[in-house]
């Protein structure tokens, strides 16, 4: 058969002219023959090893892996490119997983703050069953303010890398007070926590929290969460209810609108009730 231009090869393998002459740079695949033009030439039985590079190219072989077995014509080679090219695959496959994942519980954070009732509203909720992800703190930060919020999060996020969780639940990151000390009104949080899924997380590594209704309140921001906490157990003791659990601050969003670099907070305050 007569000889094929470049253009001519390029099109009957649906790739460009640009990657056949990456191709020849590469010594992968080069033209029988070169014109005194400095035109290219190909064979039509060239088509098959084009064909073999492109399909090694589909299960995710570099050139330059598909070069070395070209060349060597070792399979155990390319066997072993091609498990290491699996794990790869499973790892980005897993690490998708998790960004879907994140993007579902950034728009459920979004719509809960958007159907939230107004700051200062308090109102009793049937809750569901949560699984925790907790750090014990060295700090008190109620004693401090935001900045020591700040650092307990350092805690948190360095907790979480060190038992490898994906870092789509470093976000939203709620405390805990003791029933004893909500009693008591004492506002001391050792605990910080982030809500997980058990889907993606170890369970030995889970707190439970049982389903249960609470006394919720709302409001905007680290600032006001001692004030409004306040009215909560004002409310608890003018209805007579009975706290059965810890008081857990939880954030609802971190809200995408940053003033003095600070993080912006919604929060939904709650106790665990019963009725006398």
């Amino acid at each position: 058969m007569d000889k094929m231009t470049i253009g001519r090869m390029a099109r009957l393998n649906h790739i460009s002219e640009q990657t056949l002459r990456l191709y020849d740079r590469m010594g992968l695949l080069s033209p029988v023959r070169v014109g005194e033009n400095g035109y290219r030439y190909y064979d039509m039985r060239q088509c098959a090893q084009l064909d073999m590079i492109q399909y090694m190219k589909s299960l995710g072989m570099s050139l330059k892996d598909i070069k070395m077995h070209m060349e060597d014509k070792n399979i155990d080679m390319m066997k072993s490119v091609l498990r290491q090219k699996s794990s790869q695959i499973e790892r980005q496959i897993r690490e998708l997983k998790y960004q879907r994942r994140a993007i579902e519980r950034t728009l459920d954070s979004f719509e809960q703050y958007e159907n939230a009732p107004k700051t200062g509203t308090i109102l009793t909720e049937f809750i569901r069953e949560r699984q925790m992800y907790c750090v014990k703190s060295k700090e008190n930060f109620y004693d401090y303010g935001i900045e020591m919020y700040e650092k307990v999060l350092r805690q948190l996020k360095d907790s979480l890398m060190e038992n490898q969780l994906p870092q789509i639940y470093f976000c939203n990151a709620g405390s805990i007070v003791s029933r004893e000390n909500i009693l008591k009104r004492n506002f001391y949080s050792e605990v910080v926590f982030v809500f997980v899924d058990q889907d993606y997380v170890d369970k030995s590594l889970i707190t439970r929290i049982p389903s249960n209704t609470y006394l919720c309140i709302y409001c905007e921001g680290f600032e006001q969460e001692l004030e409004y906490a306040g009215r909560l157990l004002n409310e608890v003791e003018e209805k007579g209810y009975v706290i059965c659990g810890d008081y857990i601050c939880e954030v609802i969003s971190e809200i995408p609108l940053m003033e003095y670099e600070e993080r912006g907070m919604f929060l939904r305050l709650q106790v665990p009730i019963k009725y006398r």
